[in-house]
């Protein structure tokens, strides 16, 4: 059974040398990672390793480098610095792979942080908005610590653990860290009114967080019958789910379930969710599973990038050699949907950045990553148009894209691209 204590005497278990997984997103157990950072003159050398986080990260101060270093299997905003001071490191993986990493011991864990929803009367707890790899890291570890906090959502699926699981309990009252719905601006409307255009009834849909799957989301009221098999959702699927739009009757894969790893949102998004059966919380390496997205007849995964050449190489994780995100579950979804019946992979993007440097490119900078090859997409979208690529030879997936970059750049960029091959593709 596990036992009620301090976040600072939960943590003294940790050693120097250990490492520790932290559990991902909105999820993020910061009370103890905060009591960590406080022990960090008492510690040397230990790692710390987590998806994307929310929050305050005191542990990647370069001030605390000799105790702490951080390894990040996707990059956030909080952690990005520790790439470029030296006290952190990036781990490229699938998502759907990383729980492989614990259970086939590549990784080895000493200890995981959690946070949980407070045990029920038979003593249950739920992993609630943040599912991810954290069962594996829960079975791998040596010590498993719990922020529980009587806010955080109770969700189904593979988050429900007892408490005889967990060394550790510390009580807390926080806020779930929450994502409001930002406006759509007018190019963001145009790409998801193309987006919908793509998408028909019967269909399955994955989407990241952001205002394009928002815009896109919004544009979908009309449609019928839609699925849900993503590796997040936001806010944006309340009102379809509501309103019957998305039912998920004829997925392929959990029918009449909506599917996730975890969640970002508003409160909204995390009082919908709770104690609501609609929605399955799975481990990523079932979610992100290309063999079981692909069993979802029209599956549409709609993702994002940095840049994208003119050939389709889509670059997602970093700007040039500088790591900027990760390779995350793109490629799962983009290689599901692709192999389903019917699927569509789709990459959409404003076409400029905000400094109006164009985004699609006559090449990918140097030292950038391709996280989803020229092979693998269907569509590439942004508020100027669709470029379709699927089938296209080179010179024809050059003029697509082409017409897709903003018009400031689309002179530059074909003649850029020709001067480069020498007429060669």
């Amino acid at each position: 059974m596990g036992k009620y204590v301090s976040a600072a005497e939960a943590v003294k278990v940790v050693k120097s040398g250990d490492r520790v997984y932290v559990q991902a997103a909105a999820a993020t157990p910061t009370i103890l990672t905060k009591a960590l950072a406080e022990r960090a003159s008492e510690l040397k050398n230990v790692e710390i390793c987590h998806l994307h986080t929310e929050g305050e990260a005191p542990y990647t101060n370069p001030e605390l480098k000799d105790s702490f270093h951080v390894n990040s299997f996707f990059i956030g905003g909080n952690v990005r610095h520790t790439l470029t001071v030296g006290n952190g490191s990036y781990t490229p993986v699938f998502l759907s792979e990383l729980p492989l990493l614990f259970r086939n011991g590549v990784v080895k864990l000493d200890v995981t942080f959690i946070q949980v929803s407070p045990p029920d009367i038979h003593g249950y707890c739920s992993l609630g908005v943040s599912v991810e790899a954290s069962v594996a890291a829960i079975e791998n570890s040596k010590i498993v610590i719990a922020q529980v906090n009587k806010n955080m959502p109770r969700t189904f699926g593979d988050g429900i653990l007892h408490v005889s699981e967990i060394d550790y309990l510390v009580e807390t009252d926080i806020a779930i860290y929450a994502h409001e719905v930002s406006p759509f601006t007018k190019e963001e409307e145009k790409i998801g009114e193309y987006i919908a255009s793509l998408i028909d009834n019967k269909s399955t849909l994955q989407m990241g967080i952001g205002s394009i799957p928002n815009a896109a989301l919004s544009k979908l009221t009309n449609h019928k019958d839609l699925g849900l098999h993503t590796e997040m959702f936001s806010d944006g699927v309340i009102d379809l789910i509501e309103k019957d739009v998305i039912n998920c009757n004829y997925k392929g894969t959990l029918r009449g379930r909506a599917l996730a790893t975890f969640l970002i949102g508003s409160q909204r998004l995390y009082d919908f969710v709770d104690d609501n059966p609609f929605i399955e919380m799975k481990e990523s390496s079932m979610v992100n599973d290309t063999a079981r997205i692909r069993k979802n007849n029209r599956m549409v995964a709609i993702n994002s990038a940095i840049e994208v050449d003119v050939t389709g190489q889509v670059c997602a994780d970093s700007i040039g050699s500088r790591m900027y995100s990760g390779v995350g579950g793109q490629m799962d979804f983009i290689r599901g949907a692709s192999l389903s019946k019917g699927g569509k992979a789709i990459i959409a993007l404003p076409s400029v950045t905000r400094r109006g440097e164009s985004r699609i490119v006559p090449y990918l900078k140097q030292g950038a990553g391709v996280v989803t090859t020229r092979s693998h997409v269907h569509y590439i979208i942004t508020e100027n148009g669709i470029a379709d690529l699927y089938g296209k030879s080179l010179k024809q997936r050059v003029k697509e894209m082409v017409k897709i970059a903003h018009p400031n750049h689309q002179e530059a960029i074909d003649k850029s691209y020709h001067e480069m091959i020498k007429c060669n593709a």
